[in-house]
């Protein structure tokens, strides 16, 4: 007898429905791409979002290891979906608009759950929802909100990491955010603030909650608790740096150490909260450690709304329909030709105000092109006395795609500059009318300057970086401009100088040269 081998064909093709939905996911993805692109570049660029590559992951296989509980979850379609996603295609123009990445990145989820119940209702939506909330984690605060965070954890982390210090015996003394030991000056920088452990324990303690079962009640604790347990660890942190410089000097602060040392908090911030879980069991439930969980809980199965019918294709190809309207207007919105307005170069800005004489300077060519600015004035104006006020206007023609004045809050802890107090402040101009600035007080190596800076924007002067960005909106969509400038004034304090002298410069200084950027920053 002769044995035959059959060789059978193995096909392998999903459903229509299935087949749509996955279509509809990659024409998100595109329609996004630029909110997108921009996400995983900043995961690139700052260690405080590095965990964001992971993050997407532990998404796909937690919607992977729930598969069967989704299966059994689809229903029927919900209208709501292609609500969502009418939102969300509002959020991709709103953010192309306005170069706000985060309005991109939030309306990209939004589909995502638009896509969910466009293909299996509310009831797969119970089910799904988890994994998709978890992307909000990978999704990085702008710029400005980031600088703000983390200069107001400098400070916190500082006055107790000096707390902790003194408690221990040693003889400290903190200005803003130095710590003078006597024999070596720390200064706690922005990468000493916390961020880097405070974003990747946040995700870790909602993930954690979420599998914890127990109450309602002590999973938010266990989520919520991840700050305190970061600024607390922190400063210890600090507080032990100082210990390790006093007793053996200098280099324990830099290399190696420092490095392992936020790996060590990252760890321990870790145990700390499975410690935590351990307490709440321990005068609770009554139960140990290792029997709390011993695998990730799947979800009960949701009560399908309706009958699910593989013939319930047409809200999917609604929802494509409706991804590639939101593409093509943003595309449309963001490559519409903007009104320019007639000004004047800021290289022709009066060098000679009043009593003061300028030194003009200018920026290296990485830097200008790492700014974006079409055009800018950078002099140091000094008068007879000798005082000088550093006088920057960077000026951009256009905020979309990205490019807009970058906040000096965050460019001022770039250039190893502490911000030891910042706050709105008003002053008067010559002609009687108020001038809004942000006044901050920086510090570096014992030196101390006063700084103001506001935004001109199409006629307005704002000093709110959130306001801006609401006019930027308003005036792209009525007026179609987003031109705007960043005004900022900078002033060495001398030693010993009150600092009320440093703002009556600076507010002499601005009388003469605000009323003269009209030509340059038109309105």
């Amino acid at each position: 007898m002769q044995n035959h081998l059959c060789h059978v064909p193995f096909h392998f093709r999903l459903p229509r429905n299935e087949q749509l939905l996955l279509l509809g996911v990659l024409l998100a993805i595109a329609a996004f791409w630029g909110g997108l692109s921009e996400l995983v570049g900043r995961w690139y660029r700052q260690e405080e979002y590095s965990h964001g590559f992971f993050l997407p992951l532990i998404s796909l296989f937690l919607l992977w290891y729930r598969r069967d509980v989704l299966r059994k979850s689809r229903g029927a379609p919900s209208g709501w979906g292609l609500v969502l996603l009418v939102v969300s295609a509002l959020l991709l123009v709103l953010g192309e608009v306005t170069a706000l990445f985060l309005a991109v990145q939030i309306g990209f989820l939004i589909a995502l759950v638009g896509l969910v119940l466009c293909y299996g209702g509310v009831s797969l939506l119970r089910v799904a929802w988890m994994p998709i909330a978890f992307l909000l984690f990978a999704i990085p605060l702008p710029y400005f909100i980031d600088s703000q965070i983390s200069w107001r954890l400098q400070l916190m982390s500082s006055s107790l990491g000096v707390g902790l210090l003194r408690l221990m015996g040693y003889a400290v003394y903190l200005e803003g955010n130095v710590i003078d030991l006597g024999s070596y000056k720390l200064q706690v920088v922005e990468a000493c603030s916390g961020l880097r452990y405070l974003y990747p324990l946040l995700s870790l303690s909602f993930l954690m909650a979420y599998i914890y079962p127990a109450k309602m009640r002590w999973r938010v604790l266990v989520f919520l608790s991840a700050v305190p347990i970061t600024v607390l660890t922190n400063s210890a942190r600090i507080a032990m740096v100082g210990v390790l410089v006093a007793r053996w000097g200098s280099g324990m602060a830099d290399g190696f150490l420092h490095y392992f040392e936020g790996w060590v908090i990252f760890l321990v911030c870790q145990l700390i909260l499975m410690a935590e879980i351990w307490v709440i069991e321990r005068f609770t439930l009554r139960r140990g450690l290792l029997e709390v969980q011993q695998q990730i809980p799947l979800p009960p199965v949701a009560r399908p709304t309706g009958i699910y019918s593989a013939r319930w294709s047409r809200p999917l190809v609604a929802a494509m329909v409706l991804l590639a309207a939101g593409m093509a207007a943003a595309l449309t919105v963001g490559g519409r030709t903007e009104v320019k307005p007639l000004r004047h170069s800021l290289v022709t800005f009066p060098l000679e105000l009043g009593n003061w004489r300028a030194t003009e300077s200018s920026l290296s060519i990485e830097v200008e092109q790492a700014l974006g600015f079409s055009d800018y004035v950078l002099a140091d104006y000094r008068d007879e006395a000798g005082d000088v006020v550093n006088f920057y206007t960077a000026y951009y023609a256009s905020q979309r795609k990205g490019v807009s004045p970058h906040s000096p809050q965050v460019c001022i802890p770039g250039g190893g500059w502490v911000i030891s107090d910042i706050h709105g402040d008003v002053i008067e101009l010559n002609d009687g009318s108020p001038l809004e600035v942000v006044r901050v007080v920086i510090s570096k190596d014992n030196r101390h300057q006063l700084v103001y800076y506001w935004f001109e924007q199409r006629g307005r002067r704002i000093a709110n970086e959130y306001l801006m960005k609401w006019y930027l909106l308003e005036d792209a969509l009525l007026r179609n401009r987003t031109d705007g400038a960043l005004v900022r004034m900078v002033t060495p304090m001398r030693p010993g100088e009150a600092a009320g002298a440093a703002d009556a410069r600076l507010t002499a200084f601005a009388r003469v040269a605000v009323p003269l950027l009209g030509p340059f920053v038109p309105k």
